[in-house]
């Protein structure tokens, strides 16, 4: 007769010899159900009693984590809109000299508000707050660059207009 540790911590018993080996065989108990013997004093793997002819196999690996019950752990994606963020914010500086970097500017600085604000609030979802912080700084970084662009070139083209109606007078 033994007594037997389920898969669910419980101890069953005692029982029979034919009855674990029906229990093998419908896959309920395996070598490594921990087992206590009648009169025995120590809890052994089943697979250490020759009567069942049990191949001696290790225990089964510990899981890498743990979650919790009835939770199925979720892995962290980038969020799109971070992504996309830092391409806009890096092709606005790389625009900024033709077109002042618009519209990818102000896509770049929309979408990394987007991808901050999906950040903050599921931050057990996603991730990508470097690359939506580094959208935002390219972005607003070209638009600093692109109204630098725009007020001097309005300066020279004041001057000219000056210089135009000076000359204009004097004929």
């Amino acid at each position: 007769m033994f007594k037997i540790i389920g898969a669910d911590g419980k101890e069953y018993g005692p029982v029979d010899t034919a009855q674990i080996r029906a229990w093998i065989q419908e896959g309920r108990v395996d070598g490594n159900t921990i087992v206590l013997a009648e009169g025995g004093a120590e809890w052994k793997p089943l697979n250490t009693f020759p009567e069942f002819g049990l191949p001696a196999t290790p225990p089964p690996p510990p899981p890498r984590f743990a979650a919790a019950p009835g939770v199925t752990p979720q892995v962290l994606r980038t969020n799109g809109f971070a992504i996309t963020s830092m391409i806009m914010g890096i092709l606005s500086l790389t625009l900024c000299f033709c077109c002042y970097g618009f519209p990818c500017n102000l896509l770049g600085f929309i979408f990394s508000l987007i991808a901050l604000s999906q950040i903050k609030q599921s931050p057990h979802i996603y991730t990508g707050r470097g690359m939506a912080i580094t959208g935002l700084v390219l972005s607003l970084v070209s638009f600093g660059l692109a109204i630098c662009f725009l007020l001097t070139g309005a300066m020279f083209d004041y001057a000219n207009l000056q210089k135009f109606q000076r000359d204009f007078k004097m004929h």
